[in-house]
């Protein structure tokens, strides 16, 4: 059997995946720290959680992934709040509309500035405490976009590529000190940033995808892609040559 998760954090928890992981681990009676920009969302889904379970196990703590120079003291923080920590799981991202069109830097930035390095700055952090203790999960959210460059948001799927070396390189140096990490691929994900999309192959909820994200975490897999069959898709549009890839409209 897999060992529990007992104390977590979850960055980028206040709706979405991360609300529905911070959900799942309470639920299993993991005490687990919630982070978000959004004060008010977050602090209703920590106290729907606490009443539900009848007992204080999430902690809401506001938090924008940009604001770097305050995470190193705010890990610490939580940590001894927590008394510990098995687990952190980085789930913020951003997805801003980009037109055919469009090429904007700012919104670029953005994608890179939360998704890419905001992953990073979380997770030197939890990579200095587990080597330290020779123990601990890191799980980062990627996507199946950062398989390959697609045309419809560039900045976007190099966010998920860069994230998807970045744990794997990870992966390769703490793994020798008995520290997992594991890449999540989710396909499409009933949330905010799908919404208005149409057509969408396999959408399953948020609830669904928390169950494979913390299982796959629980058994310290490297990579788990959310539902499984997008790891037969993903295999196919890596090996299709770059000069038929550019002629597809994905």
């Amino acid at each position: 059997m897999p060992d529990k998760i007992t104390k977590a954090i979850v960055v980028g928890a206040s709706s979405g995946i991360g609300a529905a992981i911070g959900e799942r681990l309470v639920t299993q009676g993991a005490q687990v720290a919630l982070l978000a920009r959004r004060e008010e969302e977050l602090y209703a889904l920590c106290n729907r959680i606490n009443e539900h379970r009848g007992e204080d196990l999430a902690l809401p703590v506001v938090h924008d992934v940009r604001e770097r120079k305050t995470i190193p003291g705010l890990f610490q923080d939580i940590t001894t709040r927590l008394g510990g920590l098995d687990a952190i799981f980085f789930t913020a991202g951003v997805m801003p509309h980009v037109e055919p069109d469009e090429y904007s830097t700012d919104k670029d930035a953005l994608m890179i500035e939360v998704n890419t390095i905001g992953a990073m700055a979380w997770f030197n952090e939890a990579s200095k405490r587990f080597e330290r203790l020779n123990k601990g999960r890191i799980v980062g959210i990627s996507s199946i976009a950062g398989d390959r460059g697609r045309r419809r948001n560039p900045a976007y799927s190099t966010s998920k590529a860069a994230m998807n070396t970045y744990l794997e390189s990870l992966r390769n140096r703490l793994g020798v000190k008995g520290v997992s990490v594991t890449t999540i691929k989710p396909g499409f994900v009933d949330t905010a940033m799908t919404k208005g999309m149409s057509g969408l192959l396999w959408m399953i909820s948020p609830e669904k995808a928390a169950g494979k994200i913390v299982r796959a975490a629980e058994k310290k897999k490297n990579t788990a892609y959310v539902p499984g069959q997008w790891r037969l898709v993903g295999t196919i549009i890596r090996s299709i040559p770059s000069f038929l890839f550019k002629r597809l409209n994905i």
